[in-house]
């Protein structure tokens, strides 16, 4: 077993820069986790609004844990649909004013 090179926050930080050339800013990358057996960080990437928190998550970046770099991601197009449908279902409280 190879030990990472790349810690969860280089991770993070190649998944976050992977969104923000393909996607808006309310689309962004979660904690990581490690796959040990693969050898990648698994990024969750969410939907998110700061009055309301996470919505969910729309899909999923790969990175190599040895090498920095995006391995493979749910397709833009995909997460995008996906994140879509999650704000048209909490519209209402997307759309409510702040307190």
């Amino acid at each position: 077993m190879t030990v990472p090179t790349v810690t969860a926050m280089q991770a993070q930080a190649e998944a976050s820069l992977f969104l923000s050339d393909h996607l808006p800013d309310r689309i962004s990358a979660s904690t990581p986790s490690l796959d040990e057996t693969a050898q990648v960080w698994r990024v969750p990437v969410i939907l998110a609004y700061p009055s309301l928190g996470v919505l969910g998550q729309v899909g999923e970046i790969v990175v190599s844990a040895t090498k920095a770099g995006v391995i493979s991601s749910t397709p833009v197009d995909e997460m995008l649909k996906t994140a879509q449908a999650l704000a048209e279902k909490h519209r209402d409280a997307i759309e409510a004013p702040l307190p």
